[in-house]
């Protein structure tokens, strides 16, 4: 058995597409982290506070600083929550090859365009485009995860392609520092929004939709549309009809309560190991590479290990009921000793209970993802994923333009209990509102 699915993976070419995937949400989360690491420099806080290098950067003048980038964070996260739901109807609607085209040409050219600006007016203009650009990532991927795979193997291909997440994020804390310190703050963006039109070339040239790719066998077509005829029989969703449906809000309010966590994460974790009171070791720019490498290591295991092991249950005979909810449920619970980070004065612990939150995450979020094809046909894949993103986002908008304001006020302890309990109301809340997961609820 198992080394049937090897040479599967080996030889299909769906899961060329899915590393495809992964290459473009590495890079995606590249552009987007820059400015979680460029935040700590003092150079562009000096920059975009508007004031000269001899001036000391006092108490004070940070606190305004992160504040003014909480508002910063709310304004990338309001265009991302507006985009999901634009971009997934867009995707639907023009499908994915060429709407995914155009969301990576608009998220890259943001992200050079910032190298150029030089206040927090200027920042909080490019993050907007960048964050409705960016926007289309996820709707596109799962559309795309929908209609080359087989609801078996979704979740774990999910869980591979979200893995890229973290690798980018890895690759951010070892390419950003270094060109800060050495060629200056702007070059960070500029580079980093370059790679994103290598990654538009790369699409342009691989993707076609299955039917159409001249490199599908005829056996991996079947295979991939092994359960195609359930689907063509199930009634057409309406777009406008989604909000009425408890599918749709469910998977929307699980995405409303924890994606905020994942994205205060990749915000402010550079700025926790800097600046955290509790720790007794602060960590600097060229500090930061063994706790961020763990940290999203640990993260991609969790994201691909989850995604895998609901599969496992489904093979093992458990209903796809279960198997997802208790995949879910575990996650939950993993992310519950997170509230303890903010209160532990040795960095390496911080970093542990930092990594396994993350990590259970990472895995909520790739089985929270498949939901959406689990539960609706493949059809309005995109446009469901929009409408939970945009929620999300909404989450992810509310919580950012506090969080500076809680930072300064209180720290980061308020923020991890919020944290560490949201996954668990999320996971009620699916529960109550799906308690049997089916086409359509």
């Amino acid at each position: 058995m198992v080394k049937i699915k090897l040479n599967s993976i080996i030889k299909g070419y769906r899961w060329r597409i899915v590393a495809l995937l992964f290459l473009a949400t590495a890079i995606k989360y590249i552009d987007r982290n820059v400015l979680s690491f460029t935040m700590i420099d003092e150079g562009f806080r000096r920059e975009m506070l508007g004031v000269s290098d001899t001036t000391a950067l006092s108490s004070e003048l940070i606190g305004k600083f992160k504040i003014l980038m909480g508002y910063v964070d709310a304004s990338f996260k309001f265009a991302y929550a507006i985009g999901f739901v634009l971009m997934g109807y867009f995707i639907d609607r023009v499908l994915v090859r060429k709407g995914y085209s155009i969301a990576i040409a608009i998220w890259s050219l943001a992200g050079i365009v910032t190298a150029f600006v030089s206040s927090f007016r200027g920042l909080s203009f490019t993050r907007f485009v960048f964050g409705f650009g960016e926007s289309a990532n996820f709707p596109a991927a799962i559309k795309t995860i929908a209609e080359w795979f087989p609801k078996k193997e979704r979740s774990f291909a999910t869980g591979i392609y979200n893995a890229g997440a973290n690798v980018g994020i890895m690759a951010t804390v070892l390419i950003v520092p270094a060109l800060i310190l050495n060629l200056g703050w702007r070059w960070s963006f500029l580079c980093t929004g370059l790679l994103g039109l290598v990654l538009l070339a790369c699409w342009l040239l691989i993707y076609k939709p299955p039917k159409a790719h001249p490199k599908v066998s005829q056996d991996e077509q079947e295979h991939i549309h092994a359960d195609e005829e359930s689907e063509h029989e199930a009634e057409k969703v309406p777009w406008k009809d989604l909000l009425k449906t408890k599918g749709a809000w469910a998977i929307a309010l699980g995405k409303f309560l924890t994606d905020p966590i994942w994205w205060f994460y990749l915000t402010w974790l550079p700025d926790f190991f800097n600046s955290n009171e509790a720790l007794e070791t602060k960590l600097d720019l060229t500090g930061l590479a063994l706790p961020f490498i763990f940290i999203y290591f640990t993260s991609d295991l969790g994201s691909v290990f989850f995604g895998w092991l609901s599969g496992k249950f489904i093979n093992m005979g458990w209903s796809l009921n279960k198997s997802r909810k208790v995949t879910l449920l575990l996650c939950a619970l993993l992310v519950v000793p997170l509230i303890f980070a903010a209160k532990v004065a040795n960095v390496y612990v911080a970093m542990v209970l930092v990594a396994l939150a993350a990590a259970a995450h990472q895995g909520w979020s790739a089985n929270l993802f498949t939901l959406s094809s689990d539960i609706f046909p493949k059809r309005v894949v995109g446009s469901v994923v929009g409408l939970a993103g945009m929620v999300g986002g909404i989450g992810g908008t509310i919580f950012a333009a506090f969080a500076g304001i809680i930072l300064v006020k209180w720290g980061y302890f308020p923020i991890f209990i919020i944290a560490s309990s949201a996954y668990l109301l999320a996971w009620l809340i699916i529960h109550l509102l799906v308690p049997k997961i089916g086409v359509r609820s």
